[in-house]
């Protein structure tokens, strides 16, 4: 399975952003099943990215 063009954009855009606070992306998978990116920053932060793109913070 590919991420879609939407989701490397916003993949791309939360990295930066998450780099220019020097903060550590400790993992990032893609969920089959769900077909989201996951990003897991630090030790608490969680992000979701959507196919269509959209990201979501827990």
């Amino acid at each position: 399975m590919e991420p879609t063009i939407e989701q490397l954009q916003s993949f791309y855009r939360m990295s930066v952003r998450i780099s220019n606070l020097l903060r550590p992306i400790n993992l990032v998978r893609m969920d089959e099943r769900t077909k989201r990116i996951v990003m897991l920053v630090g030790e608490t932060i969680e992000i979701e990215i959507y196919p269509n793109g959209e990201v979501f913070t827990k």
